[in-house]
């Protein structure tokens, strides 16, 4: 049980991996393992998760700097931008980074819009001749990230995927068309649980092409019958929550919601980078760290009891702030 930022985690040393699935803090495994409970005793009903998903959807908001009426909620990045695929032209020019993760380039191509790949760095340089910009605030495959005052600049229609930003850097996205983000890596929730903000202008713009009951302006009586009656707000772009991962999403969003994320950013950033100093590799400035080793390292690495992955033909592993300078030199030690 490692004690960290306030709360306490039952993380094992050497756990690197949370580019890839987040450890929960102890009392959110607790509220789920709670709701597994009453699930089980026949003790829900249908509203039982209602709090939990309003105090979540909040929490998102606080977190990307969006209001909450402006603030949907899913299942999967896949889903909720393909609510925003579905509201571009046929003849939309899309741009992206090239080796982007697929489940937010994927909805424009399933499409069949005209999308291009760019290097990150050309991004900014590129989006003028485009209608549109898909990209990730930090890229999964390397945690390299991307230049959002340049974009901004641009004044190009932009929805940023934050799944591997939010709840480890300070964020402020008020100005972007859409910010889209999973739960289940840096905010430590459950798989199952996402989100979408949207400006004013994304909300009119996107099409609710997975609208459902739970969509409607008032869920329980827009259960039956036609006509459609959707929420005026962001809401209707809502699935059905998955119950048990907004338990969880409830506890570990508002707790990195109150968090001084800079200080984060930093205890993260700082243990990354002094990796890379000990690899005599130059700092990077991320929580991610991609690393071009020989063959076997990966093997040596899990030996060691480090927790990795492997993303683009390259080890890959991630600070959280559950993370100390021992799981640094674990690392180390397995690579001398």
């Amino acid at each position: 049980m490692r004690t960290a930022f306030g709360s306490s985690f039952d993380v094992p040393p050497g756990y690197l991996n949370t580019a890839s699935i987040g450890v929960p803090p102890t009392p959110a495994a607790t509220a789920v393992a709670e709701a597994v409970r009453r699930w089980a005793a026949g003790q829900d009903t249908p509203t039982t998760a209602d709090p939990a998903v309003t105090t979540a959807r909040e929490a998102f908001g606080r977190l990307v700097g969006v209001p909450t009426d402006r603030v949907a909620l899913g299942a999967s990045v896949s889903q909720l931008v393909a609510q925003v695929a579905a509201g571009l032209p046929a003849d939309a020019r899309v741009l992206v980074a090239g080796g982007e993760f697929t489940s937010l380039t994927f909805p424009f191509a399933a499409r069949g819009l005209r999308v291009t790949e760019v290097e990150l760095d050309s991004l900014v340089s590129a989006a003028a001749d485009h209608d549109f910009v898909a990209v990730s605030v930090v890229q999964s495959a390397d945690g390299r990230i991307a230049d959002l005052d340049g974009l901004r600049e641009t004044g190009v229609p932009v929805l940023l995927d934050a799944t591997q930003a939010v709840g480890w850097l300070p964020l402020s996205l008020e100005w972007a068309d859409w910010v889209v983000a999973a739960g289940y890596k840096w905010l430590m929730a459950p798989r199952g649980s996402a989100w979408l903000a949207c400006s004013p202008a994304g909300v009119e713009r996107a099409v609710p092409v997975s609208a459902n009951w739970w969509a409607g302006e008032d869920p329980w009586t827009a259960v039956y019958g036609l006509p459609l009656r959707l929420a005026s707000d962001a809401r209707r772009f809502d699935i059905s929550p998955v119950w048990l991962a907004h338990h969880g999403a409830a506890v570990s969003l508002p707790y990195l919601a109150s968090l001084d994320l800079a200080a984060v950013r930093d205890h993260n950033v700082g243990l990354a980078d002094s990796l890379l100093a000990g690899l005599g590799l130059p700092a990077r400035g991320s929580a991610i760290v991609s690393l071009e080793l020989p063959p076997g390292s990966g093997e040596r690495l899990a030996a060691a009891g480090v927790r990795s992955s492997v993303r683009a033909g390259r080890v890959r592993v991630a600070f959280h702030l559950y993370n100390t300078a021992e799981d640094v030199e674990r690392v180390l030690e397995a690579l001398a």
